[in-house]
């Protein structure tokens, strides 16, 4: 062993202890007669000292983040560090080995307050792992890892793994293909979920089942989603109802949180929106309950209004409590982010009610006193507070007033501080209209509808409400999740009305099909994502700080060089011919 201990348990107790110690050099500092090293490790960093005149030579070219291994011995300081946990002691080293020498100049610094370049530190991400914070997310995902395989086992889910190499099916996102050498032409795709596995896995007789499932979607990244691939927990129970799947969750995923940060942490049972509502009352379907504001609908109020600019539009309200103290810079600003690119409004109308009980500002010479009368009346406007118009189409009225909701809770600094706020989103329609105007699945299209087969025979499409849950927290869907269509006859119908045939189902779903000809238990399941989850309790804004190894936002993992081109014989082994 080149270490009898590790660099950060070192205490004043272990003064006159002969020691070995091996790490990386995080600072060197020079004073003549003395050198100072301080020697880091994933347990901390001690301080050694080089006293002796033949040790100094051979440490005099010693450079930051060579690894290097010491002996020596533990002395009590005499100018002590309190913000170290080794601060009360030094090494003195007698032996002083190099392991590996930092060659070149480094990137960027390590641990340093100055950040790099994202892309920098993704090409050198074995260099960014070394800095403390971002290599103690990489330790806590292990334990929360650990945590949930322990939790679920406690529960008595089996844990039982499923292919990577499968079909390509219709999930929502593209595929990525793999090509097969022995079968020419034809192609595996890598899972964008063990859906139909862990379906056929409760049709095999497995009362439950579990796994920490790889998932592969070819999707556009974002800051709170990987590109190409995340993990997931992804478990999956026979007999069982949308209220066990709930118990579940509330079981493990309040545990996880508590046992890894000292924020609050809601108990279950969560709250409980129904879909509709939380785009009428949030503008989303994953809304932050630490965000106390609330979006209302007030387009009854201003019929035969003659601001024109709320003609013939759904007309949705944000009164902000005490937001009448704003300054016009605040408004202007507001306004600016309405009608950016990314909000897509055509304006922001405002107003504000003051202490004295005058409107004021934005479009006050519209409000009538009628119009002041419902706002204070009806939807909660007090003196003092301001308040905030989208006129639009219902549904982009509803999207623009859930992000102008989003933004003023951040710049108002009103969300409720060091606490993980649960929900659960229920009741999601079965189906949605596509851009293109067809009738398409809005979920899972896997899910059981409420009704069963009478619904899809006599409901309206869009009427069609689906057993399908996500659970919510903080602003991010955290799970998804759905009672399962368990029923030949009603998932030829469900699909059916969607634009599929018996025959499409045959292809596209075969296995699952042919299985639920053959005593087919109800079944449930969701799938709390892993990533997210880790992102969420280690406090952090992007969920690539949280991935050992992630790429980039473009896809591209810089430090791999990966996509790249490969050679023509490796795409003649597979039948391929490109045509770019």
């Amino acid at each position: 062993m080149y270490r009898t201990r590790n660099l950060g348990e070192l205490r004043i107790s272990n003064v006159g202890e002969k020691v070995e110690l091996a790490g990386w050099i995080q600072k060197v500092r020079n004073l003549g007669g003395m050198m100072f090293i301080d020697l880091r490790d994933e347990d901390g960093i001690t301080q050694i000292v080089i006293s002796d005149e033949i040790l100094q030579n051979e440490a005099k070219n010693l450079v930051k983040e060579s690894c290097i291994h010491i002996e020596g011995k533990v002395v009590e300081r005499t100018s002590k560090n309190p913000k170290m946990p080794t601060g009360d002691i030094e090494v003195v080293a007698d032996k002083i080995e190099v392991l590996g020498t930092c060659k070149t100049e480094l990137p960027f610094e390590i641990n340093s307050d100055v950040e790099a370049r994202e892309d920098l530190r993704l090409e050198y991400r074995f260099l960014d792992l070394r800095n403390e914070k971002l290599h103690n997310n990489i330790l806590l995902r292990s334990k929360i890892l650990k945590a949930i395989r322990d939790k679920m086992e406690e529960l008595g889910f089996p844990e039982i793994q499923t292919p990577i190499l499968a079909n390509s099916s219709p999930e929502g996102a593209r595929d990525y293909l793999v090509p097969s050498r022995l079968n020419p032409g034809e192609f595996y795709a890598l899972p964008q979920a063990p859906q139909q596995f862990k379906q056929l896995l409760m049709v095999s007789g497995f009362n439950k089942y579990f796994q920490i499932a790889p998932c592969f979607r070819d999707e556009d990244p974002r800051a709170d989603r990987a590109p190409g691939e995340f993990y997931q927990l992804d478990f999956e129970m026979a007999f069982s109802t949308q209220e066990d799947i709930f118990k579940v969750m509330e079981d493990v995923v309040p545990y996880i949180f508590k046992k890894f940060t000292n924020w609050k942490v809601d108990e279950g049972p969560f709250i409980r929106i129904p879909y509709r509502e939380a785009m009428e009352k949030y503008g989303i379907d994953k809304p932050d309950l630490r965000n106390p504001l609330i979006i209302q609908d007030v387009t009854k109020l201003f019929d035969g209004s003659e601001f024109n600019a709320f003609k013939n539009k759904t007309i949705k309200a944000i009164v902000v409590p005490n937001g009448a103290k704003e300054g016009r810079k605040f408004f202007d600003k507001m306004g600016e982010f309405a009608t950016s690119e990314e909000v897509g409004a055509k304006g922001l109308a405002w107003v504000k009610i003051e202490e004295t009980g005058e409107v004021t500002g934005g479009i006050s010479k519209f409000i009538t006193p009628e119009i002041k009368e419902g706002l204070e009346k009806d939807y909660g406007a007090e003196n003092g507070s301001s308040i905030f118009f989208i006129a639009d189409e219902f549904s982009k009225a509803q999207k623009i007033a859930g992000l102008v909701r989003i933004e003023l809770g951040k710049r108002l600094d009103l969300l409720e501080k060091d606490v993980y706020r649960f929900c659960f989103i229920v009741d999601f329609p079965m189906y949605e209209l596509s851009d293109e105007g067809k009738i398409d699945f809005s979920h899972n299209p896997f899910s059981m509808p409420q009704g069963g087969l009478d619904a899809l025979e006599n409901k309206e499409p869009l009427d069609i409400l689906a057993y399908q849950y996500d659970l919510v927290c903080n602003g991010y869907e955290m799970a998804s999740g759905a009672v399962r269509n368990h029923s030949p006859e009603i998932m030829i119908k469900a699909f059916e009305i969607a634009g599929y045939t018996e025959e499409d189902i045959k292809v596209k779903f075969g296995a699952l099909y042919n299985a639920f000809q053959y005593g087919t238990p109800p079944h449930a399941g969701a799938a709390p994502g892993i990533d997210r989850m880790v992102m969420l309790i280690a406090d952090s804004q992007n969920i690539r700080e949280v991935i050992a190894f992630p790429k980039n936002k473009r896809a591209r993992d810089l430090l791999m060089r990966a996509p790249s081109k490969v050679s023509d014989e490796q795409l003649k082994d597979v039948h391929i011919k490109l045509d770019l």
